[in-house]
């Protein structure tokens, strides 16, 4: 047999990583962090123990990991669900709406990794994270950052906030009132993104009755108090 060529080798890795990156999201759920140890994610995994350890150097770094993978993936989908759209009022909604259902859908595991982010050891800059960093990176761009340096970091933080927010134990804010105060901080209509309650989602159905409205409207800022708008 013929030894396997080094694209293999790397595919395999990849899918090994992607199946430990699954296992903590679903066991870390199911079960909270502290009753889920690095065995438990490499059985559920169908991996060895060992490989845990090679790719990541702890938990809590296996599971910032994770979140910013199921993160990424969450909001790659809700912007390139169809009807697709280049809009960038749209693409922001969506984002928006993305993040702020997952708090809703993933309280503890949520609520797991904020508090971990604000641990010792802070913020992991691991591949997952960079991709969920390009996804908001341009969907800064295209809502017409003037300072994409300054608008995604500042993007980045109010989301953060919002979910911090949405998951504070004891006086949780409720999701709609941040939903709301994000919208208007970014100029975003409500029927944008996903709604909640029982208004159509505009993500989702085809809005060509207003498209003629929309290709008339004059250009807007990224946001207001942006270095454009002042």
């Amino acid at each position: 047999m013929s030894p396997r060529s080094a694209s293999v080798n790397e595919e395999l890795r990849r899918r090994s990583r992607e199946r430990l990156l699954q296992a903590t999201v679903e066991l870390v759920s199911e079960r909270g962090y502290e009753a889920t140890t690095l065995g438990d994610i490499a059985d559920r995994a169908g991996s060895a123990r060992g490989l845990v350890s090679y790719y990541f150097p702890g938990k809590r770094q296996l599971l910032q990991s994770a979140v910013h993978r199921l993160m990424h993936l969450t909001l790659e989908e809700a912007l390139e669900r169809e009807p697709r759209s280049s809009d960038g009022q749209e693409r922001l909604a969506r984002a928006i709406d993305a993040i702020l259902g997952l708090a809703r859908e993933q309280p503890l595991l949520m609520r797991t990794h904020m508090a971990g982010i604000l641990q010792a050891d802070g913020f992991v800059r691991c591949p997952e994270q960079q991709h969920l960093a390009e996804l908001l990176r341009d969907t800064v761009v295209h809502h017409g950052s003037p300072d994409v340096d300054t608008d995604y970091p500042l993007l980045r933080a109010l989301l953060m906030g919002a979910v911090f927010a949405v998951l504070l134990p004891g006086a949780p804010m409720p999701e709609g009132a941040l939903r709301a105060e994000l919208f208007q901080r970014y100029g975003l209509a409500w029927e944008l993104g996903v709604p909640p309650g029982d208004e159509p989602p505009g993500g989702t159905h085809g809005r060509a009755d207003e498209q003629g409205a929309q290709e008339t409207r004059p250009a807007q800022g990224f946001a207001p108090g942006s270095a454009q708008s002042k």
